[in-house]
């Protein structure tokens, strides 16, 4: 779920680059690289991972056997 966040905030980092314009309150193209790589470094981390379990077919059970 980060990632694709880290997704739509690269792209709006992008598209303010292009245009070259700047948002009230410091917020420019890098800000948004810089969040967007920050939330992608959460996502490496394994913060925003789904923890849907299906019965016993996750990974983790399957190891201990």
């Amino acid at each position: 779920m980060l990632a694709i966040v880290a997704a739509i905030i690269f792209g709006l980092g992008f598209l303010l680059d292009l245009v070259g314009a700047a948002i009230p309150g410091g917020f420019s193209g890098m800000t948004f690289a810089l969040l967007g790589l920050a939330l992608l470094a959460l996502h490496q981390a394994g913060i925003g991972t789904a923890g849907v379990r299906t019965g016993y077919s996750n990974w983790r059970t399957r190891a201990r056997r």
